[in-house]
């Protein structure tokens, strides 16, 4: 999921069956724990556990669609390589729709 889309509670939206839309969750944060790269995304739909609408499922086959694509994709340290690590960080006052809290 891109940082700039947004989504919402979608009131208005299909209902989806909680229970797969859990196990999807679950599954993807263990996935974190070898590829940081999903915290961000899955973390914004496990905000919508409780009334999970179709589009919030829509973004977590988004989600599934990107790890199936980037199985294959890794970081290779080498024994001779630079180890000087850089760090960055940034905030995102307004990056929830619903209530304007930081989401980074």
């Amino acid at each position: 999921m891109s940082t700039t889309t947004k989504i919402g509670k979608d009131e208005h939206g299909e209902d989806v069956d909680v229970k797969l839309y859990r196990e999807m969750i679950g599954s993807l944060l263990y996935l974190t724990t070898s590829r940081p790269d999903l915290c961000f995304s899955i973390g914004v739909c496990a905000c919508y556990q409780t009334k999970p609408k179709q589009s919030h499922l829509q973004a977590m086959k988004k989600i599934l669609r990107y790890v199936k694509g980037t199985v294959n994709l890794g970081i290779f340290y080498s024994k001779r390589s630079n180890r000087n690590l850089a760090g960055y960080c940034d905030a995102d006052w307004e990056g929830c729709a619903d209530d304007r809290k930081s989401t980074s």
